[in-house]
């Protein structure tokens, strides 16, 4: 039966402008293009599902082809949920650890020094290839030693004694790979004069999504949305993250693909340059200092698709003594697990050559974005250091 609040199919004009700016329609002839792999085909596959076209596992979800669309058709939610409703689900050993971030993150950071060595051993990477599917030459991201919670609950009480406070959701990244970002999130808003608390969470479910386990991302997000709406309805504290993608599933993909119930929490969830711009709007914002830097700036698609590049944009246009090159480029190609699967992998390397290329071009010293998938897409295929707008600002605020 169609749901009435899920036909936005029927409001596409088929001007194809979703297939010129897709990613992976330009990368492969595997995958026909947004429009055939969505709202062409829906209308078909509701009618028989067996018309079901297997070039749907090519899509990224990367929203760019929502992002120019004239009619507001949604794409990529269209072709996710097909993806789960009609193509034979297979499991895959892979998929099933790619997904589970908090149980692969917490048992890496209890043994980070010797999973770090191992997994960059070339043998274990190709038994990887061999076994699991996962691409030799994918670098993956190192394991930290113990979790930023735990780190974090020695500073909590400092964070409680500031007036103004905000909730941090810190995600899966933060919290078991680089916890120097969660710190820095809170010595940038310390200077501001905002104090930073944190709440039970589990992984925002992107990866879980990404794979197909959609219930277990509807448990995960029911979580969230419990504990976020009880740390904040009181006293109406926003919510910042330091992830783009995070920030998109709590305020978009939970209502959207997941048809959970966030409006007690969507208000008050804001990506943290977003939050940080309207911090340097006020009379009491800190000076910044020149910092002496030649960065080019990547917009994640996520962020791109919730309107918050301009944001990002301008505090670093803030920032003094930083020369910024602004990138016109698209998607890095990772997609967070796509880019870990061997069968995505070229696809993934052919969509991320532009940027590379346009990287080059611009000769900066550093690179900077907003994603973490996306900041390990760039540093495994240049030689530059990928750092978050929040670094940079922290580094003018003498922080």
């Amino acid at each position: 039966m169609i749901k009435l609040e899920n036909i936005s199919f029927d409001h596409c004009i088929k001007c194809t402008v979703c297939t010129i700016y897709c990613p992976v329609a330009r990368a492969t002839h595997l995958f026909p293009g947004p429009k055939q792999s969505g709202p062409d085909t829906e209308r078909m596959r509701i009618k028989s599902p067996e018309l079901v076209d297997a070039s749907l596992k090519y899509c990224t979800n990367c929203k760019r082809c929502e992002i120019v669309c004239p009619s507001d058709v949604k794409i990529a939610d269209i072709i996710q949920q097909a993806r789960w409703n009609y193509l034979k689900k297979k499991f895959r050993i892979r998929d099933f650890f790619l997904s589970r971030t908090d149980l692969v993150g917490g048992m890496m950071t209890r043994l980070s020094a010797i999973a770090n060595f191992f997994i960059s051993l070339f043998p274990v990477k190709l038994m990887m290839t061999l076994v699991l599917k996962i691409p030799y030459q994918r670098v993956f991201p190192r394991y930290e030693q113990g979790t930023f919670r735990k780190r974090f609950r020695s500073i909590a009480a400092a964070q409680r004694a500031f007036d103004r406070r905000v909730v941090y959701f810190h995600g899966c990244f933060v919290n078991y790979n680089n916890h120097a970002l969660g710190f820095t999130l809170v010595r940038v808003l310390n200077a501001f004069g905002i104090g930073v608390e944190i709440a039970d969470e589990k992984c925002c479910g992107v990866p879980l999504i990404a794979n197909g386990y959609i219930e277990q991302a509807k448990r995960n997000g029911a979580y969230n949305i419990a504990h976020l709406s009880r740390a904040t309805r009181d006293r109406e504290l926003t919510v910042v993250s330091t992830s783009s993608s995070c920030t998109f599933a709590l305020k978009y993909e939970y209502s959207h693909l997941l048809e959970l119930d966030n409006s007690d929490i969507f208000p008050r969830i804001e990506y943290i340059t977003k939050y940080v711009f309207s911090l340097l709007e006020e009379a009491a914002a800190p000076p910044l200092k020149p910092v002496g830097l030649r960065a080019a700036y990547h917009a994640p698609c996520h962020l791109e698709r919730m309107g918050g590049v301009p944001y990002t944009i301008e505090v670093l246009r803030r920032i003094p003594g930083l020369d910024l090159v602004i990138l016109h480029s698209e998607c890095c190609g990772i997609a967070g697990t796509y880019g870990f699967k061997s069968e995505y992998y070229a696809i993934s390397q052919n969509i991320g050559s532009d940027l590379f290329a346009m990287i080059e071009r611009a000769e900066p010293e550093v690179v900077i974005t907003d994603c973490e998938t996306c900041a390990m897409q760039i540093a495994m295929n240049t030689p530059y250091r990928v750092l978050h707008p929040l670094d940079v600002l922290a580094m003018s605020l003498g922080e």
